[in-house]
């Protein structure tokens, strides 16, 4: 049997058209081994055990394929027991596995390109690191349409102090502090804390919960300890904690033992281990449901002012609109009536409106086999059908407006019910 061979010219196309398909692959093998092309067949054979690591077939045709080829073997690779290999390895059987895959690593890319994790979810490969800061953006406060209430609110929380060095220190102004950002989802919360850090030219490090929580004892509050650490070291640093009622829940209402001490390890890290330890360190929160962050995170010195984020105003809808419209091919769009028609809706709410108009133009030039614009009665269509996903948070932040206002914390949202009478 020889290379051209009709059946292993077939079996070559069928793998070639089912890579994964390891019997047929074997197959191959077997049968290249049988007309002596021993190089061909570790090939085959290796991509068979990327494929099924522990298959014992596999195995045994790389001991046969290692073994008929004495040249390119080294010696301490060839099997020192039985000139006759088992089918399976077992553990009488000598034969180097470490050094036949030394021979063939240039015949594919290694499977992992990381140390795997000790057992107990510690020893991170050296160097590499914890946390992905990502270096100043050029995205500006100016860069986010209308929102001119919140703008001004970040300006006097943060911008201001910063800009004024000299007034600051006169003050006595600290560039410590929190800021929490609430309000319905899909509103552009993440949006403007970038925007924040773009403002002060500072790194930014975006946090989860998936981040943070782990399931071994500790890991939690050692992840926590290391993001702040991170910050520090990379001052001047916004860190954007990403939904803070996930990662700093009311401890009277968890029973675990491991939550309770993240918390606890969160209100260290704001704190610092003295007073200029978070010099430089911006903390930005989100979160759609304040009322359920845990009240010491809320006192003086730590997330102690709170921004209500709502859902677009005209100025940012019309932003919104032109940038989900700016790369799709639209006719004859007048944004003004389509900004009056969408009062209400979010950020996510416009971007899905805009996917849903460009479908139904899709399905129609599919259907009648002519490409057409997206136009205005597309858009007005898609408006009528797209329901503001921020109703139900409304109807839930109406009842802590009205029964838990406690000291005035949710007057702004108060305020907001009242114009929009919903309350």
């Amino acid at each position: 049997m020889s290379d051209v061979s009709p059946l292993i010219q077939s079996l070559r196309t069928a793998v070639e058209a089912a890579p994964g398909d390891v019997p047929l692959r074997l197959h191959l093998a077997g049968l290249l081994l049988d007309a002596g092309q021993q190089d061909d067949a570790v090939t085959q054979v290796a991509v068979a055990l990327q494929h099924a690591p522990g298959d014992g077939q596999a195995k045994a045709l790389m001991v046969r394929a290692m073994s008929n080829s004495p040249a390119q073997t080294p010696p301490s690779v060839l099997p020192s027991a039985p000139a006759t290999p088992p089918t399976e390895p077992g553990p009488g059987n000598t034969f180097n596995w470490g050094a036949a895959a030394d021979q063939v690593k240039d015949v594919l890319p290694p499977r992992f390109v990381e140390e795997p994790l000790a057992t107990d979810g510690s020893g991170d490969p050296e160097g590499a690191p914890a946390w992905d800061v990502d270096a100043p953006g050029t995205v500006r406060l100016a860069d986010v349409g209308g929102m001119q209430e919140v703008k001004d609110r970040l300006d006097a929380a943060f911008l201001a102090p910063l800009r004024n060095p000299e007034l600051r220190k006169l003050y006595g102004k600290s560039l410590r502090g929190g800021l929490l950002l609430y309000g319905p989802p899909g509103c552009g919360k993440t949006f403007v804390a970038r925007a924040v850090a773009g403002e002060l030219g500072a790194s930014f490090l975006s946090v989860s919960v998936n981040d943070v929580l782990d399931m071994w004892i500790g890991n939690s509050e050692r992840n926590m300890h290391e993001l702040f650490e991170t910050a520090r070291r990379q001052a001047p640093c916004v860190v954007f904690l990403d939904e803070l009622d996930a990662l700093g829940g009311k401890r009277s209402r968890t029973q675990s033992a491991g939550m309770r001490n993240t918390v606890n390890q969160l209100l260290t890290e704001l704190d610092g281990v003295d007073a200029a330890a978070n010099e430089g360190v911006f903390v930005l929160a989100a979160t759609n449901v304040p009322w359920d962050v845990d009240i010491a995170l809320r006192r003086p010195g730590r997330f102690d002012r709170t921004l209500l984020v709502l859902p677009p105003d005209a100025p940012a809808r019309e932003a919104i609109l032109r940038y989900h419209l700016r790369d799709r091919p639209i006719e004859k769009v007048d944004l003004g009536k389509l900004v009056k028609m969408t009062d209400g809706l979010s950020g996510a709410d416009l971007a899905h409106l805009c996917e849903s108009a460009a479908e139904t133009a899709l399905l129609d030039s599919v259907r009648t086999g002519v490409v057409r614009m997206i136009g205005m009665k597309d858009l007005l269509g898609a408006a009528k059908q797209t329901v503001p996903s921020s109703e139900p948070w409304f109807a839930s932040a109406r009842n802590v407006a009205m029964y838990a206002n406690d000291g005035g914390m949710y007057d702004d949202l108060v305020a907001y019910l009242k114009k929009r009478r919903k309350l």
